[in-house]
C-alpha cells in the first residue's frame, strides 16, 4: 500500500497536503482499495464552510457509500470538478489526479490531530 511520507492522515482515511494555511486533500489508497472501484463521488461546494470531523462529501463504489470527512475546519476554496466525470481517479491516482478539494484552514493547530505517514500504515496494519 502506498503511504507518501510528505502526507498527514486521518483516522478516517483521508490524506492532506499543507501549503500554507491551505489543505489538500483525499482519500487514502487504503480506502480506495477497501472501497473497490469508485462510480460517483458527490463534490463538496467552493465557499462551503466545512467542520473537522463532520462529513462534507461522498463516494459511492460498486461495495458501498461511504462519507469524506473533514480533516481541518475551514472553507473549500478549490474544488476538483473533474471527478464528477471521472471518479475512477479515486482508484486510479488517490495522491494526485484524485485529489477532492482544498480547504482554507480556519485553525492550523488542528493539523497536530493527524497522524504521520508511519502511524497512519500502523494503522492500516493493525486492521488490514
Amino acid at each position: 500500500m502506498n503511504v507518501p511520507a510528505e502526507l498527514r492522515y486521518s483516522e478516517d482515511h483521508e490524506w492532506v497536503r499543507v501549503d500554507g494555511s491551505q489543505v489538500c486533500l483525499g482519500i487514502t489508497d487504503y480506502a480506495q482499495d477497501a472501497l473497490g472501484d469508485v462510480v460517483y463521488i458527490d463534490l463538496p461546494t467552493a465557499g462551503a464552510e466545512v467542520a473537522r470531523g463532520a462529513p462534507f462529501s461522498e463516494v459511492e463504489s460498486t461495495k458501498s457509500v461511504s462519507e469524506i470527512y473533514a480533516p481541518v475546519s475551514g472553507v473549500v476554496v478549490d474544488v476538483n470538478t473533474d471527478l464528477a466525470d471521472n471518479p475512477e481517479r479515486l482508484n486510479d491516482d488517490p495522491y494526485g489526479e484524485g485529489w477532492i478539494c482544498t480547504i482554507e484552514a480556519s485553525d492550523l493547530s488542528e493539523l497536530d490531530s493527524l497522524m504521520d505517514a508511519a502511524a497512519y500504515a500502523d494503522l492500516t496494519e493493525s486492521v488490514a
